[in-house]
């Protein structure tokens, strides 16, 4: 199948039905590259504005409304060598009267991204214990989705049933990711590159910048779902785009109950009974408009 080596030259902050800037049919693969949540580039220059600028639309040839778009992400590479965070957001999940000490909505913190030894590691520490703090880097995507229902734009700054700004880190290389079809081409949008990320983006941020992102899409004809869904080697996931937290946690666990049945032909009790003793949750984002909480299974209680 042909491989598309695409370069984009304007972005979108919203996600919606913007004219496609490459057609591609099931089975095709793009390569192309991101920007960062600023809109800064692999040469670190703000090329266009945040929050969380998009590369796409992608039309995907034969999607129609009811269709599910297949999107395997292939590889993940951060590409330059800085990453930029900010350490004191954490308003949704922190009282901040609870912990005065907090850091300034203001302050930016940098790092050096290392894609060879794979570590992030801090430029100039914030205080003496934590020092420079190496840590491992797994580059996941923060934002992503297909066109919504009703010609509906929505900011990249948050979520809905259409995928958006989930940040959830284990949409990483290997992963394969399913959206609902609400717009005719499904018009695939992606951005917001993370080195790496703690389970909620807590204070806003991961380590943003800008990658280079390989993806193949297929296409499941005629297979309805209602929200984004996903697999790795171990584990098939929903998920749920809401506020308040158990709405979100409603919208990913009626997700998979329904999976479960379409995918493994499992009545409604044996789901139900399945998801009771075996289901593990995660959390994605809980700083942004709306919270992403993630549903999981383990491959292994699946039946054949």
């Amino acid at each position: 199948m042909p491989t598309h080596n695409f370069t984009p030259d304007h972005y979108h902050n919203t996600i919606g039905s913007h004219p496609p800037v490459l057609h591609i049919a099931p089975g095709d693969t793009v390569i192309t590259t991101t920007v960062d949540a600023w809109g800064m580039d692999d040469t670190e220059k703000k090329v266009t504005d945040g929050p969380n600028p998009m590369t796409g639309p992608f039309y995907i040839e034969g999607a129609e409304v009811g269709d599910t778009l297949v999107v395997h992400i292939d590889r993940l590479t951060p590409n330059r060598i800085t990453g930029w965070g900010r350490p004191g957001l954490a308003q949704n999940v922190v009282d901040p009267a609870a912990v005065p000490a907090l850091p300034s909505r203001d302050l930016t913190v940098y790092w050096d991204v290392d894609t060879a030894a794979r570590t992030a590691t801090l430029r100039q520490p914030i205080g003496a214990k934590l020092g420079k703090f190496p840590l491992s880097i797994n580059p996941m995507i923060g934002c992503f989705g297909v066109a919504p229902a009703d010609g509906q734009a929505i900011s990249t700054a948050t979520s809905a049933e259409h995928g958006g700004n989930m940040d959830y880190n284990g949409f990483v290389e290997g992963v394969t990711v399913y959206f609902p079809v609400f717009q005719s081409g499904a018009l695939f949008h992606l951005g917001d590159g993370h080195a790496l990320q703690g389970d909620g983006e807590m204070s806003g941020t991961g380590v943003e910048i800008s990658f280079e992102v390989q993806f193949t899409v297929e296409l499941l004809k005629g297979v309805k779902s209602g929200w984004p869904r996903g697999e790795n080697a171990e584990y098939i996931f929903t998920t749920g785009n809401a506020r308040p937290l158990d709405q979100c946690v409603q919208n990913a666990t009626t997700e998979m109950l329904a999976w479960l049945q379409q995918r493994c032909g499992l009545s409604a009790a044996e789901a139900n009974l399945l998801m009771g003793f075996t289901v593990e949750y995660e959390v994605g984002n809980m700083f942004d408009p709306a919270y992403t909480m993630i549903c999981k299974i383990p491959k292994r209680y699946l039946p054949e």
